[in-house]
C-alpha cells in the first residue's frame, strides 16, 4: 500500500500482474498515514504524521511510530481491510492508465463509502460509551 501520486500500470504482464491500485476518497481530503508490513504472518502497523514526500521532509521533521499494541494493530487491519474491499466505492486504476470509478455493484447499489462508514462507527461508539457513563454514574 502506498500513498501519493501512482507511478505503476498494474495489471501489465511480467511487470506488475499481481498490482491492484485503487483510490478511495470521500469528502475530506484527509487520509491515513499508515504502513503495514506483514512480517511472516506477525503484523505490525505505523502511524506517520505526514507523507513521506519530499515536499513534506525539506526544512521539517515527520515522524512515525509503530502502533505497541496487538489491539491497535488488528483494529488498523480491519480498518485497511476495509478501505480494500471490493465493496468500497474508490477508483481503480486500469492498465491502460486510466482511472475509472467503481461506485456501484453490478446490480447498480451504491457501494460503501469508506468516510461515512468511519463517521458512523465513531457516532455508535461514542454514544455507547455516553450510556455507560451515564450508567455507571447511577440515577441522578
Amino acid at each position: 500500500m502506498t500513498r501519493g501520486i501512482c507511478a505503476v500500470r498494474p495489471g501489465v504482464p511480467g511487470l506488475s500482474e499481481t498490482i491492484r491500485v485503487r483510490s478511495v476518497l470521500g469528502r475530506f481530503l484527509e487520509h491515513s498515514r499508515i504502513f503495514w508490513f506483514e512480517n511472516g504472518g506477525t503484523p505490525s502497523a505505523w502511524i506517520g504524521s505526514a507523507d513521506l514526500m519530499h515536499r513534506n521532509l525539506d526544512r521539517r521533521v515527520e515522524a512515525l511510530v509503530q502502533l505497541p499494541g496487538q489491539g491497535q494493530v488488528e483494529e488498523v487491519g480491519r480498518l485497511l481491510d476495509l478501505a480494500f474491499d471490493e465493496r468500497t466505492s474508490s477508483w481503480w486504476l486500469e492498465p491502460s492508465g486510466e482511472w475509472v470509478r467503481h461506485s456501484t455493484d453490478k446490480a447498480g447499489v451504491p457501494l460503501r463509502d469508506l468516510q461515512e462508514t468511519l463517521i458512523a462507527v465513531k457516532r455508535r461508539r461514542r454514544s455507547l460509551r455516553a450510556a455507560e457513563r451515564k450508567q455507571e454514574s447511577g440515577p441522578a
